[in-house]
C-alpha cells in the first residue's frame, strides 16, 4: 500500500511542478515600433505579418497612400491561430470597456 501512496504523491508533484510552471519574459533587446497599418499574406508554411506608418497626412487628389513598413513578423499557422486567439480576447475585454470597434475591411 505505501508504493501506492507514493507512486500517487509522485502524479500529484509532478503535477504541481507543472501547474508552477511560468514564462520569464526577456525584454532588454526588445524593440518598440509605432504601427497604424498591418497587413497580412500567407502560404501553406507561414503566415506574414508586416507592420507600418500611414505616412500620408495630407490628402489630395491623389489616389496612393504612402506606408513604410517597419517590421516583417513570421508565424506558423500554428503561432498565428494563437495569436488569432489572444488578439480576440483582448478586443473582446477592450470593446466591453470601450465600446465595439467598426473597421473597414478593403
Amino acid at each position: 500500500m505505501a508504493s501506492e501512496a507514493s507512486g500517487a504523491d509522485s502524479v500529484a508533484d509532478e503535477s504541481a511542478r507543472a501547474a508552477e510552471k511560468s514564462v520569464e519574459w526577456i525584454d532588454r533587446n526588445m524593440a518598440t515600433h509605432f504601427a497604424n497599418v498591418v497587413n497580412v499574406q500567407s502560404t501553406r508554411e507561414q503566415v506574414d505579418l508586416f507592420f507600418g506608418t500611414n505616412q500620408t497626412w495630407n490628402l489630395t487628389a491623389d489616389p496612393r497612400v504612402a506606408v513604410e513598413l517597419s517590421n516583417r513578423i513570421i508565424l506558423t499557422p500554428h503561432a498565428a491561430k494563437r495569436l488569432w486567439v489572444v488578439l480576440g480576447g483582448v478586443l473582446r475585454e477592450y470593446e466591453q470597456r470601450h465600446g465595439v470597434l467598426t473597421v473597414e475591411r478593403s
